[in-house]
C-alpha cells in the first residue's frame, strides 16, 4: 500500500498560499481517483483510500506533519520505501517538478518533521514554487497566496502531476526523474 501525503496548513486562511501546494495536487488526486474519506481522529489528518493508494493531508499545520504521517504509517504498516510527499519547494523555480528520494529537508518544516519522526528515505514530488528576492521574507512568501498568473502555471502543474500518477506509483526513481521531471511546464506541457 503507498500513502501518498500532500503537505499544507489547514484552514481557510492559508487555502490557496504557495505552502498548500502538495494539498492542492493532493486534493486533484482524490477527486480524479474517487478515493473516499477514511479519516479518523487519531491520525490528525484527512485521510482517504482508493484501491491500495492512502492520500493524507495532516491537519497539524506544517511544522507537526510527521505526527499524522507516522499515525498513519503505523495503523497501515506502511513501509517508507511506500511514502510519497507532495511538497512546495523554494529552490525550484514555478513551473518545475523534481522527484527526489531521501535527503535533506532543505529547511523545509513539514519534510523536518517527517524526516525525525518517520526517516527520511522516502519519494519527494517537488513543486517549485520560486523564491522571493530576500532569505528573511520567506516566511510571509510561502504564506501568501499564489498570483492570478501563476494560479494558471500551478494549475498545469496539477493537472501534469494527476496526468502521470501512475508513473510516479510504479517507476523506479531513475526512470521517473529521466521521463517525467520538468523544468518549466509552460515550455514542456
Amino acid at each position: 500500500m503507498n500513502l501518498v501525503v500532500g503537505l499544507g496548513n489547514p484552514g481557510t486562511k492559508y487555502q490557496n498560499t504557495r505552502h498548500n501546494a502538495g494539498f492542492m495536487v493532493v486534493d486533484r488526486l482524490i477527486s480524479s481517483t474517487r478515493a473516499r474519506d477514511i479519516s479518523k481522529k487519531t491520525f490528525e489528518g484527512q485521510l482517504y483510500k482508493s484501491g491500495n493508494t492512502l492520500f493524507l493531508k495532516p491537519q497539524t499545520f506544517m511544522n507537526l506533519s510527521g505526527k499524522s504521517v507516522r499515525s498513519v504509517m503505523q495503523f497501515y504498516k506502511i513501509d517508507l520505501e511506500d511514502l510519497i510527499v507532495i511538497h512546495d519547494d523554494i529552490d525550484l523555480a514555478l513551473g518545475n517538478i523534481r522527484f527526489k528520494r531521501g535527503g535533506s529537508s532543505g529547511g523545509h518544516n513539514g519534510l523536518k518533521s517527517i524526516d525525525e519522526l518517520v526517516g527520511r528515505d522516502y519519494l519527494r514530488v517537488r513543486i517549485g514554487v520560486g523564491k522571493p528576492e530576500r532569505k528573511s521574507e520567506v516566511v510571509s512568501y510561502v504564506l501568501a497566496p499564489f498570483e492570478s498568473d501563476e494560479e494558471i502555471v500551478l494549475q498545469k502543474v496539477i493537472d501534469y502531476i494527476d496526468s502521470i500518477f501512475d508513473k510516479i506509483l510504479s517507476l523506479e526513481l531513475n526512470e521517473l526523474k529521466s521521463k517525467y521531471t520538468l523544468k518549466s511546464i509552460n515550455a514542456t506541457y
